[in-house]
This record gives structure tokens, C-alpha cells and sequence, in this order.
């Protein structure tokens, strides 16, 4: 027999120890034993297709477009195999919203965390999923998301467990904006002088469908050409109708993958119970419409509770800019009804787009579920970065404090493990900017500006508060959305507000008590938002605007923490740029 201070231990003991151990285990063991790798084989190609009814060229996965769902539970392993098919340019996918704790490689972005796959190579995407909740992927090189480079991506509880709601159903939405304009010609535009605009969207397309000149609510629109328009109705364009039947809840799980667009959507006499933001519960609360932003996502719960006998328009309109894009459309078809049956009333009219109060008024709704991990009481570290649009050497660009950023060749995040001091500007960026005689509500005085490829290197497991401040662009009374997406992390959003952010007047007003968990977050024209997050996770990251252009233009920042905690990184995510031996460890 055993003895433990003084004490011994006998057999029965040691077996009612064992027990208790097993019990208590018994959880993790199930959750260990349930978790599963899902394995996919991908090829990334350019198709013929037509999302809106006029045959363009999308990139397509598996001759798919959008890209197939990829659907987990919590504990999962996700591995794709990437194959690039595209003849002369590289590519990469970002898991937009999973955080990658462990495997910063598989982030998917070029020229941070990997090299560009190249034509005919092929990269393994190997990650685990470790939160539930509603995600997408993307493209994250040039102008590949706008090529339609895109798929909804859903992570459900691990088996066994909960959502705080209930439902009967789920309907998936993936939204996004569509122009005809290829994206070669609209990359090229924003890199000329003079600078060429990628101008507003054809069409806005709902699980990568829409109509453009075109529409399904023909009957209610005063526009001739319009309604004497009949739908095109191939299957690539055909609305997906949504099947419910009457009486039940249904989860609508939304996500965003515009380039440009800030959207609104609503369903017609129906509203909507907000239970989740970006993989995030949030204390639910019911509204008519909503406001999405390209980055985000959401859960909301529809009760379909109206007139069974008749069908409900759900439209997606744009906010935020003045639009110059009809609405997309698709029909609540409340079974047993026709899907052909049209609505007996006309879609929503999506609020005046430059109506800020409606869209903060939604913004400051958003709260964190009770029980929902509060951020830390102080931060290590506050970052400000003034959003600026400025000129370099004649060329529009997009800078933060002062600093637009063009991204090296080699990734940062190989030549930060390996010391690889020539990779990347090695002066810090700017933490903050002249405060006292920036004026945010007019154009730049002095609009030069220059690029940069520094790191915000952040102590690991520090606090960091990041202030977004937006200001006015080049012309008088111009100040834009900017939606601001952080890889790596969630962050807390502790408060949103109008002007200049001064710390001895805006500091008390930030939410410390229940501010929501989100991985994207907005600021408003000539606004402030305030973020904390913890640099618990070691990698090199990015952090921008998710408007396709403005990010292309200049508008990020790049993060790294923890990097030397990395015991090892695969080379295929490293070796461009520079030559491979130079990751043989030896430092320069």
C-alpha cells in the first residue's frame, strides 16, 4: 500500500479516486473523442458564370461559385488542400473570423503569413475551429475577393452542447456586390495617375445571385424599363428562395463578403431578434432592419408568424453611400405557397443612406450575453491611428498616421522568427498623431503623405487599446464608413463616438461593463471607435479596412506578438521573397 502524508492508501481508495478523476474528465474525453478532421480538395479557378444574369468571369472553387460551404463543429480540425489552377497569378484564402490560435501560417494572407500560392502549386490550410458561431473565407491578395473569390464557412456547438436559443430551422446568407468591370481593370485604376475610381457595384447578390436591369419586383417599380423587364431566370441567377413553413423559428445566420458595400437588410412585416455578432452571443434585441458591414456577421431569429397564405420580399439595400445600385431581392416562401407567388406588398425601402442616426442607433444595441468574458479593467498599451486619405507622389492612397501600407515581398511573419532585419522597414510606425492641430473635420492641410511596412511589435499577453479615428477625406464634407476587420483576435468594442477622441473627456464613457465581443468593427464619418484586445496569440497579423479597395490603397496596419514562441513554421509558407536557406535559422 501507498502512503500520502503519513496516511495510507488502500485499493478502494485509489479505486473511488479513479472514479471521481473519470467523471470529472469525462467531458473533455467525449468532446476529444467527437472532434473530427474534415478534409477538403480545392481548386481555384476563373470561370464563365453569370451572378446577376450577364456572363462575366468569376473565380470559382471546384467550378463552383460562391465556393462550398464549409460546415464544422467546435474541436474540429478543417484541412484544404489549395490547389491554384489560375494561369498567371497567385493566390491565397483567408478563414475570415477564425483565429487561428497555434497555426498563424494558415491565416491566408500574402505577404504576412505566407507567401502567394503560385500558379500550379498547391498549399495545405490546416486549422482547428475552436469557437462556434458564423464565419466566411475569402481571398486576400489583389482584388480576389471582388472577383467573387468567397464561401460561408459555419462552426456549430461541439456535440453534446446548447445554443442560448432555440430554433426550428436555419437559412444561410452570404451577401456580397457584383461589377462588370473585371477586377485586373479595377485594380489597375486605383494605381493610376489620375486615379480612377472602381465605381459603385452593378448588383448586390445574395448567395451569389442577383439581377441586374432586371428585377423581381418588377410590378412595384416605376421604372419602364424595369417593368417591362422579365427575370433571365438561369439557375447561375435565379433567386434563392428561402422554404419556411409557418409558425416556426428560424436562424439566419448573415454574413457579408462585400468589397465596397455597407448593406441593410430586412424582411417584409417580419422582425428579427439579434442573438449573435462575428461568433459572438450578444444580448438579444429585436429590430425591423439591420445594418451589415462588409466583415460582419450575424445570427438573428425570424419567427414567421404573419399571414401564411401570402410570400415576404427579404432585400438587401446599400447604406452608407449614395446608392447607385437597385436593391437585391430574394422571397420568404412561406410553404405551402407557390415560390413564384409575388409578395402582395413592395420590399422594404432600405433607410436614407446617409442616415447615421438609424445605423448608430443599431451599432450601440449590440451588447455582450451576460457571461460573456469582460475585458481588462486597464490597457498596456494604446495605439490611435487618424484614417486619412491622402496623395504620394500625385497617387490617391489611403494612410494611418501618415503611413500608407504597401507589405514586403517576404512575410513578415518568417522574417520576424527568423530575424530577417531587411524583410521590413524596422522603425516602429507612429502610435498616435498631432492631435492639438489636426483638425478631423477638414480636408488635410498638407495632404502628402509617405508608405510603410513597419510592425506594431506588442508585448505578448499585454493589453492593447487601438483608437480608430476617422477624419475628412481629400474633398471638403467627405467623410466615409470604413469597417475595420482584426486577424487573430476578437477585441472588445468599448464605445463609439463623434469628433476627436480625447482621453480626458471620451475616456469615461467607454463600456467596460457588457461591450461586445466582435472581430470587425465600424467608425462612423468624423467619428472614434475605441477597441481593447489581449496579444495572447502569438503570430504576425493584420489589421484594416475590409473595403476591398481602401485596403489595396493603403489603409492597414500589421500586428506581431509572441512570435518567438513559434517553435517551428512550415517552409512553403515562407520561401518567397527571399531565398529558402535563409530560414535555415541563422540570423542577419
Amino acid at each position: 500500500m501507498g502512503t500520502t502524508c503519513g496516511l495510507t492508501i488502500d485499493p478502494i481508495y485509489r479505486y473511488v479516486r479513479a472514479l471521481v478523476i473519470c467523471f470529472i474528465l469525462l467531458p473533455c474525453i467525449q468532446l476529444s473523442l467527437g472532434a473530427k478532421t474534415r478534409h477538403f480538395k480545392w481548386e481555384v479557378e476563373y470561370k464563365y458564370w453569370s451572378p446577376d444574369c450577364i456572363e462575366n468571369i468569376v473565380m470559382a472553387i471546384n467550378g463552383q461559385f460562391p465556393g462550398p460551404t464549409i460546415r464544422a463543429k467546435v474541436g474540429d480540425t478543417i484541412n484544404v488542400e489549395l490547389t491554384n489552377k489560375l494561369s498567371t497569378e497567385g493566390v491565397v484564402i483567408h478563414w475570415h473570423g477564425i483565429r487561428q490560435m497555434g497555426t498563424p501560417w494558415a491565416d491566408g494572407t500574402a505577404s504576412i503569413s505566407q507567401c502567394a500560392i503560385n500558379p500550379g502549386e498547391t498549399y495545405n490550410y490546416r486549422f482547428k475551429v475552436d469557437k462556434p458561431g458564423t464565419y466566411f473565407y475569402h481571398g486576400h491578395l489583389g482584388m480576389q475577393r471582388s472577383a467573387g473569390l468567397y464561401g460561408s464557412l459555419i462552426v456549430d456547438l461541439a456535440e453534446g452542447e446548447k445554443e442560448p436559443f432555440y430554433y426550428d430551422g436555419e437559412l444561410n446568407l452570404l451577401l456580397s456586390d457584383w461589377w462588370h468591370k473585371n477586377t485586373h481593370d479595377q485594380e489597375i485604376g486605383l494605381f493610376t495617375n489620375p486615379f480612377r475610381w472602381v465605381g459603385e457595384s452593378q448588383s448586390l447578390l445574395i448567395n451569389g445571385r442577383g439581377q441586374y436591369n432586371c428585377s423581381l419586383a418588377a410590378k412595384f417599380s416605376s421604372n419602364t424599363s424595369i417593368s417591362q423587364c422579365k427575370l433571365r431566370g438561369t439557375e447561375q441567377c435565379a433567386p434563392k428562395i428561402l422554404h419556411v413553413l409557418p409558425k416556426k423559428t428560424y436562424r439566419l445566420r448573415l454574413a457579408s463578403a462585400t468589397s465596397l458595400a455597407s448593406l441593410n437588410l430586412a424582411i417584409g412585416n417580419h422582425k428579427m431578434l439579434v442573438v449573435e455578432a462575428d461568433g459572438n452571443y450578444v444580448q438579444p434585441f429585436e429590430v425591423d432592419d439591420l445594418d451589415i458591414y462588409s466583415g460582419e456577421s450575424y445570427s438573428v431569429l425570424l419567427t414567421t408568424n404573419q399571414d401564411p397564405s401570402n410570400n415576404y420580399w427579404l432585400s438587401i439595400g446599400v447604406r452608407g453611400r449614395l446608392p447607385q445600385t437597385p436593391q437585391g431581392l430574394t422571397i420568404l416562401n412561406y410553404k405551402p405557397n407557390s415560390a413564384s407567388k409575388l409578395p402582395i406588398s413592395a420590399p422594404p425601402i432600405t433607410p436614407v443612406w446617409n442616415d447615421y442616426n438609424h445605423s448608430k442607433a443599431f451599432t450601440n444595441k449590440i451588447l455582450a450575453l451576460m457571461g460573456t468574458p469582460k475585458p481588462p479593467v486597464n490597457h498596456d498599451r494604446r495605439i490611435i491611428l487618424l484614417n486619412t486619405q491622402n496623395k504620394i507622389n500625385g497617387y490617391t492612397k489611403w494612410a494611418l498616421n501618415n503611413v500608407s501600407l504597401v507589405l514586403p515581398p517576404t512575410p513578415y511573419l518568417g522574417s520576424i522568427k527568423y530575424g530577417l532585419k531587411n524583410a521590413f522597414d524596422q522603425k516602429n510606425p507612429p502610435e498616435n498623431f498631432d492631435s492639438i492641430n489636426y483638425d478631423v473635420t477638414k480636408p488635410p492641410v498638407n495632404p502628402n503623405s509617405t508608405y510603410g511596412n513597419g510592425v506594431y511589435m506588442l508585448g505578448f499577453n499585454t493589453t492593447v487599446d487601438v483608437i480608430l479615428q476617422n477624419a475628412n477625406a481629400l474633398n471638403a464634407n467627405v467623410s466615409e464608413i470604413h469597417p475595420w476587420h482584426l486577424h487573430g483576435h476578437d477585441f472588445w468594442v468599448l464605445g463609439y463616438g463623434d469628433g476627436k477622441f480625447s482621453a480626458d473627456k471620451d475616456e469615461k464613457k467607454l463600456n467596460l461593463k457588457n461591450p461586445p465581443l466582435r472581430n470587425s468593427a465600424i467608425i462612423f464619418p468624423y467619428g472614434w471607435t475605441a477597441l481593447r484586445f489581449v496579444a495572447d496569440n502569438p503570430g504576425v497579423w493584420a489589421f484594416h479596412c475590409h473595403i476591398e479597395p481602401h485596403l489595396h490603397m493603403g489603409m492597414g496596419v500589421v500586428f506581431a506578438e509572441g512570435v518567438d514562441r513559434l517553435s517551428t513554421i512550415p517552409s512553403e509558407g515562407l520561401t518567397c521573397g527571399l531565398t529558402g536557406k535563409m530560414f535555415s535559422g541563422q540570423k542577419n
